[in-house]
Formats: structure tokens, sequence, C-alpha cells
């Protein structure tokens, strides 16, 4: 087979364009990041904008979901901070006598009196309790050192936030603008398909936040019941990493599981871990998956298998936005079968 020279030079050209459009992609990686979650965030928003327009102007829809999106992580500092600050304090200043009784109920029981002997359990927790007052000065030293990665995240946060009100206030016009350069047939099947990509993420974001107070109220009162103090914050901390997909729920158990040794060590410890871990499966296999296939008319399989992948591929971004991307394939999909069905018919019709 002979190739022509305009062929070569053809092909040659298409690779480095393609070349060229993956690097410019890559050093454009974080403004395409930002660009993505506005975009979420927009259509998360765009259900109560929607409705509120109804009765005001767009705007001051958009100004009052956004008061209230602040509001929210404001309210829940005033809620959380005071009191954890209060007892960290109290934490440090305690810490040698929570380490005497370790090592008092150490030398009480005679398996955990062995390992005492051999390893000095409780002479070793006396002496970083000892040492934990002094260690306040370097972590301060050091939470000043992440100021800037701070001022940063701060930055990305703002940046986002104005990227997606642009999106909310002008985004119906950018719609019906790319629309009206597309046959009129198939605009009104786009239309519909953003409407309901729109209406399924909005849905996503109600159904994460149904899982979350679910996940933090049942917290709760199992925290009550089993006297644990500081019941709120810490019910508070298992609902907001309860939004992070797989490892969230996790990292709370366990950290609501160190405070229970500290309170009453070891039935209240073995009671809250027996509870997490019933709970993190019925989570993950019931509550999880009925709630946002409910939410975005996807199966819980394919949910299960969407945050897998996301996960895999892009972290707990990818595991954030896997369910909604994967609802707005399954759309586009549906749209597309539905569109080809009806010209099938349209060409047997006489």
């Amino acid at each position: 087979m002979r190739f022509s020279a305009a062929a070569v030079l053809r092909t040659t050209l298409t690779v480095l364009a393609v070349v060229l459009a993956v690097y410019v992609i890559y050093l454009l990686r974080r403004p395409i990041t930002w660009l993505l979650i506005a975009t979420f965030i927009a259509l998360a928003l765009s259900p109560p904008v929607r409705f509120l327009s109804r009765r005001m102007r767009r705007g001051f829809a958009i100004a009052i979901v956004y008061i209230g999106l602040l509001l929210i992580p404001t309210g829940l500092g005033v809620l959380v901070v005071p009191p954890v600050v209060t007892q960290a304090q109290n934490f440090v200043d305690n810490a040698p006598r929570y380490a005497k009784d370790v090592t008092t109920y150490i030398e009480r029981n005679r398996t955990l009196r062995d390992l005492q002997r051999r390893y000095d359990i409780g002479g070793q927790l006396q002496k970083k309790a000892s040492e934990l007052p002094g260690k306040i000065g370097s972590a301060a030293s050091v939470l000043a050192d992440i100021g800037l990665g701070v001022v940063n995240s701060v930055f990305a946060v703002v940046t986002i936030l104005i990227l997606a009100a642009f999106m909310l206030a002008r985004g119906p016009q950018w719609r019906d603008a790319a629309l009206r350069l597309v046959p009129a047939r198939h605009a009104v099947a786009w239309r519909r398909v953003t409407d309901e990509i729109a209406a399924a993420v909005g849905n996503y974001v109600g159904g994460a936040i149904a899982q979350a107070v679910i996940a933090g109220v049942t917290s709760y009162l199992v925290m009550l019941i089993l006297g644990i103090p500081f019941r709120v914050p810490l019910a508070v901390m298992v609902a907001l990493f309860d939004l992070i997909p797989l490892v969230g729920a996790t990292v709370a158990a366990v950290v609501v599981g160190i405070v229970t040794a500290f309170v009453d060590f070891p039935t209240a410890t073995i009671a809250w871990a027996i509870w997490a871990i019933v709970y993190q499966q019925i989570e993950n296999n019931l509550i999880q998956p009925r709630i946002q296939s409910h939410a975005v008319d996807v199966q819980p399989f394919v949910v299960l298998v969407a945050v897998l992948f996301g996960s895999t591929l892009f972290g707990v971004l990818g595991a954030l936005l896997a369910v909604p991307v994967a609802a707005s394939i399954q759309i586009v999909i549906r749209e597309i079968l539905r569109y080809r069905k009806l010209a099938a018919v349209r060409e047997l019709t006489p």
C-alpha cells in the first residue's frame, strides 16, 4: 500500500494536534477542575434558584440561595468549634490522668498485664501525655506554616462560587443560545436532556444531604445511649464526613471510637465499634443505593460501580461526581434511543 505525502502530512498534523490538546488540558487541569466543580454546584443550586425565581427576580433568588449556602457552614462552625476547642484544651490538661487510668486498667487485666511487663505500655502513655502540653506551641507553628495553603484554598473556593454564580445567572441564556444553533427537532430533545440532568444533579445533592442527616441523627442517638459527651459536635462531624464517599464514614467512626475509649473503655468502645460496622453495612448496601437510585433514577448496582470507578480514577472528587455523571450519561443514552425510535417510526409511517 502506497501513502501519498498529503496523507502522511495530514496524519502527522492530526497526531500533533491531539498531543498538543492533551498537553494544554494538562496545563489547565486546575481551572478545568474548578469549572467542573462550579458546574456541579450550579446544577445542584438550580432547583432552589428556579423555585425562588418564580416569585422574585433571578438575581435576588441567587443571592438568597448563596446566603443560605454560606450560613450553613457558619452555623455548623458556631455549633462545633467552641466545644471542640474547649474540650481539646481539657483533654490536653487531663491527658496525664487519662494515661494513668489506662495504666491502672492494664495492670488489673491479666492479659494486658503481660504486655505491660514486656513493653511498658502504661509508662509510654504517661510519658507521651506529659509531653502533650508542650506540643501545643509546635502545633501552632505548624498551623502558621500552612497558612498560605489555607489562603490558596479560600481563593479557590471563592473563585468556584463566583463561577457558579455566573452559571446560575446566565446559564439559561447560554443554553438557549446554544440550542438555537441546532435544528428545532433536535433542540427540543436537548432541552429536555439538560433539564433532566439539572434535576438529577439537584436530586443527588438532596439525597446525599439526606443520607448525611440520617448518619448524624442515628450516631447522636447511639452516643446518647452510651453516654458519650459532646454528642452534638461529634454527630455533626459524622454527618459532614458521611458526605465523603467510601472513606468518610470510616474516618468519623474511628474518631468517635477514640473518644469512647476515654469515656467508658472497653464497654462503650466495643458497643460503638459494633454499631459503626453494622451501620456502615446498612448504609453502603441499603440506605445509600436506595436514596441515590431514587434521587437520580439509577440502579443501585450502577451507583456502586460508578462510585468505585470515580473514586479510583479521580479520588474524592471523582466519587462525588460519579453518580450524577452516571445519571447524565443514562439520560443522554435514553434520549438518543428515544430519538432513534421516533425516527424509525417516522420512516415506517406512510
